[in-house]
């Protein structure tokens, strides 16, 4: 069985800040995550407020993170699903899912992020990655020229919207509410005339047989219902945490997010979690980078009391 001071699970900005922090306390680290380091922001457009950047491309900000993790010979990366984290005297075991694979662990940091959240209404699931789509950087080049649909009005929806509307012959927004984005981002995507934004609309359906066609919704104002024509749609209407692994450990809260105090530690002693997968108000790289680094800290101070402890006995 292989066995690590550090075990991270996820290797977005939250897990690869901590990899770093990690190695630099002389900790021997092993980073998992089941698909391309960098999480959420390697569909990310264009990144703009991560201090001393200025506008970077996502994919771009997590090669560069990626590589500084690389840079220390005692992190080691690999492709794997956790499936549980468990407990035994000796310390933390982490279970793999494509080989049953048991790693040993000292402390273990949960940083799994999140996923796209769905609509789960008539019409979708026929078109899922066949006309909609999460990702406008990854999928967005396949409608150019063609008329689009975002949904959502927080940040991600508008942002993506505004990176979409220059390619497309038309693109409408549709919000629940109205913008909830910052200001900016908002007048961005204003400035273009190719844009139409419906605001307090309920999405009903996707239409279409064979291809999209469509998206039916009612005005929550009037009741008046209307198809919206379209050749692709993005859903961008919010994230569900990826936590369902930690079910047996009792420290999630009641949304699924994990409980963590103000030093990432869980209810579960020398598992620390980070970045969005956790109960907090602000999600951005810069606050996952900011948990990563905690976590770390505090993981390798538990580790060293570990060690300590059984130099003395």
């Amino acid at each position: 069985m292989r066995k690590y001071d550090v075990v991270i699970v996820g290797a977005g900005p939250s897990g690869l800040t901590a990899a770093i922090y990690a190695a630099r306390a002389n900790m021997k680290v092993l980073l998992l995550d089941k698909l391309a380091p960098g999480g959420q922001i390697i569909n990310t457009n264009e990144i703009q407020n991560y201090p001393g950047v200025g506008n970077i491309p996502g994919a771009d900000l997590a090669y560069q993170m990626f590589e500084h993790v690389q840079s220390f010979d005692h992190v080691t990366f690999d492709y794997k699903t956790v499936v549980e984290i468990k407990e035994d005297t000796e310390g933390k075991l982490v279970v793999c899912k494509e080989d049953d694979e048991v790693i040993g662990a000292n402390a273990v940091i949960v940083a799994t992020g999140t996923s796209p959240r769905r609509l789960n209404i008539p019409g979708e699931a026929p078109f899922l990655g066949h006309g909609i789509s999460w990702c406008a950087i990854c999928d967005g080049a396949q409608f150019a020229n063609r008329e689009v649909v975002v949904i959502g009005g927080g940040n991600s929806a508008v942002e993506e919207a505004t990176f979409l509307a220059p390619s497309v012959t038309h693109l409408s927004l549709i919000t629940l509410y109205d913008l909830t984005a910052d200001r900016i981002a908002c007048e961005r995507l204003r400035s273009f005339s190719n844009v139409t934004i419906w605001t307090f609309q309920d999405v009903l359906k996707f239409t279409g047989d064979d291809k999209l066609c469509g998206v039916k919704i009612k005005s929550t104002i009037t009741g008046e219902e209307k198809t919206v024509e379209c050749d692709g749609v993005f859903e961008y209407i919010g994230l569900i945490p990826i936590t369902d692994f930690l079910e047996k450990n009792k420290i999630l809260n009641s949304a699924h997010y994990v409980s963590v105090d103000d030093k990432m530690h869980t209810k579960m002693k020398g598992v620390f979690a980070a970045g969005d997968c956790i109960e907090k108000n602000l999600r951005q790289v810069i606050t996952a980078c900011a948990d990563g680094a905690i976590a770390a800290q505090e993981a390798s101070h538990y580790v060293k009391e570990i060690q300590n402890g059984s130099e003395k006995k």
